[in-house]
């Protein structure tokens, strides 16, 4: 079989070993060079141009229903020992936490539970509309702790790094923990500028006479026909606008575009919080934006 591999950047030095089993079986295998952001970006294009049958897409769970070609998804757990997670008890023993973690570590959420409630702390979590799996969260992807956010008294996210916490939107007290180390770190200030910036941009946009809409032609956050929608409601505000369409979306693609007073991104609502260098919303702020601007007419 033709097959075509694909990782996230912290995975790809496994990836001739992995292209090396697979030859073994007697499949032809390519690898997929390009960024890989998530298991919204599936390397369809690249599986098209190289007529493989599937696509073995590392790190993450499934994201995109109904793939249009076999998709495998190989997610990669990561083990760790309990006991690095002891600093979060002296912090919320006697309290009710949500919990929520990436893939690599959803395999020993239930024993992460038991963990805790052996030790005087409740653990409850839901699940996302995106996610797989219940506890799991995803950086566009936080339902995990929303659906369950009114019922506890602080969130514990376990993980590395901080694209993921800083995706959850709370005013409850916000940890992190590195099961790898037990390393803590509160979130909660950082998550307030975060929420200001929006803020800011958002009301610098209102004053906006033509705005660019981004649309991203990966599969799992392609939305066109959104897209069209928010034009023709940006019309009805008297704000000319045309929709971009991008693979890779970031601020130098659009360097050239020179008319834009700023943007309303379609694609990964993370992505707002970038340096655009024009004030640039998401589709969660997308309504609030013809409020104002409705108030101005």
């Amino acid at each position: 079989m033709r097959i075509l591999l694909q990782f996230p950047e912290g995975l790809k030095k496994i990836a001739v070993q992995e292209a090396d089993e697979l030859r073994k079986e007697g499949h032809a295998v390519f690898l997929s060079g390009s960024p890989c952001y998530g298991a919204c970006d599936l390397a369809l294009e690249e599986a098209k141009i190289l007529g493989v049958k599937k696509i073995i897409h590392y790190g993450h769970s499934q994201f995109v229903k109904n793939e249009p070609i076999e998709v495998e998804y190989r997610e990669f757990p990561v083990d760790f020992e309990l006991e690095n997670l002891e600093p979060a008890v002296e912090v919320f023993k006697g309290k009710i936490i949500g919990l929520a973690v990436t893939v690599q570590y959803v395999h020993r959420i239930d024993e992460m539970r038991k963990f805790f409630e052996k030790k005087g702390v409740r653990v409850k979590y839901g699940k996302g509309n995106y996610c797989k799996y219940a506890g799991q969260v995803l950086g566009c992807d936080w339902g995990a702790i929303k659906s369950i956010e009114n019922e506890v008294d602080a969130v514990l996210f376990v993980g590395d790094g901080v694209f993921h916490p800083y995706g959850l939107n709370t005013e409850k007290p916000f940890y992190s923990i590195n099961p790898k180390n037990g390393r803590m770190e509160q979130h909660n200030e950082e998550i307030e500028k975060i929420r200001k910036r929006r803020k800011g941009n958002l009301i610098a946009l209102v004053e906006a006479k033509r705005i660019g809409i981004i649309v991203s032609t990966k599969i799992g956050q392609k939305k066109v026909k959104l897209a069209e929608e928010i034009k023709r409601k940006l019309g009805d505000v008297g704000v000319d606008s045309e929709i971009l369409v991008l693979n890779e979306v970031n601020q130098k693609a659009l360097e050239n575009f020179m008319s834009f007073e700023g943007y309303i991104l379609t694609a990964c609502p993370r992505l707002a919080d970038d340096e655009w260098g024009k004030p640039t919303i998401s589709l969660e702020q997308f309504e609030r934006f013809i409020g104002l601007k409705k108030e101005l007419l």
